[in-house]
């Protein structure tokens, strides 16, 4: 085996001692998040608030962040609406959209607050115009139930289409029901028809069972008893387990669309 010459031994003490110094130095820089981090992978809550309560009191936003959460679900800490609310309230403040929300829907049910519809309505709007879908579809129904707001119907159908267009599937439902309806809009079933299949698409059985009616009665599409027998028998098999109620309906209305069908086209909507 070679054997090392003194300056290939300095050598490579020097090296180990500059990545000690470096591991020690990494060790020395990490952040208070990264101690709270760590510490709450311990369930050591008892430290995490001994380094979050300063850090969010310094108006660390991250800090203010947990606590917030923390006191909403009572994680580490005794559940408090209130003191959640006053973490919340100093993020919203800082123009933090998620906690804008969270303020509004405590406002919105009166959680650790008075209720107060309009003052819930100030902070989803802040959020929604910062384009948060959350805030989006909680002013949409602020404006079609006319809560804190002179009902709108014209109002939610804006703000239900903002959030629609980024994916929310409840968005996207109630925009179905709306033109379905013709409610702040002109009555227009196959516009009702594309919002039904964007949420269906993601698992919502309502949307599902309302694309099983349209297709019954050929609204919005060609009159189709297969698609229909189809979108049905989905939303009843989605539905097991979560909504009795609608798993009942749609399999009631499965079963009757089976009645005007041939066996064939029952095969076929089964495939």
């Amino acid at each position: 085996m070679k054997k090392l010459t003194s300056l290939e031994s300095a050598f490579k003490q020097t090296f180990f001692l500059a990545l000690f110094a470096i591991l020690m130095a990494n060790l020395a820089w990490a952040s208070p998040e990264d101690d709270a981090r760590a510490a709450s992978l311990r369930g050591d809550y008892a430290e995490v608030l001994k380094i979050v309560k300063p850090a969010a009191t310094r108006g660390e936003a991250w800090a203010q962040t947990w606590l917030a959460g923390a006191y909403t679900y009572g994680q580490g800490v005794v559940q408090s609406y209130a003191e959640a609310a006053k973490w919340y309230r100093l993020l919203a403040q800082q123009g933090d959209a998620s906690a804008q929300v969270s303020l509004g829907r405590m406002y919105r049910l009166g959680n650790g607050v008075v209720q107060d519809f309009a003052e819930s309505v100030k902070w989803y709007r802040l959020a929604a115009d910062q384009g948060n879908v959350w805030a989006q579809t909680g002013l949409a129904y602020a404006y079609m139930d006319g809560r804190g707001v002179v009902k709108d119907y014209a109002k939610a159908i804006k703000w239900f289409r903002l959030a629609a267009r980024q994916g929310h599937e409840g968005a996207q439902i109630n925009l179905g029901v709306m033109y379905s309806n013709g409610s702040g809009v002109v009555q227009d079933y196959a516009e009702a028809v594309k919002w039904y299949q964007l949420a269906a698409q993601q698992g919502n059985t309502l949307a599902q069972f309302n694309l099983g009616v349209m297709h019954h009665y050929g609204r919005g599409v060609v009159q189709d008893y297969v698609k229909a027998h189809s979108w049905y028998n989905l939303a009843a098999v989605e539905s097991r387990g979560s909504d009795a109620g609608q798993a009942a309906n749609a399999a009631n209305s499965r079963d009757t669309m089976a009645k005007l069908m041939t066996p064939q086209q029952i095969g076929d909507a089964q495939k």
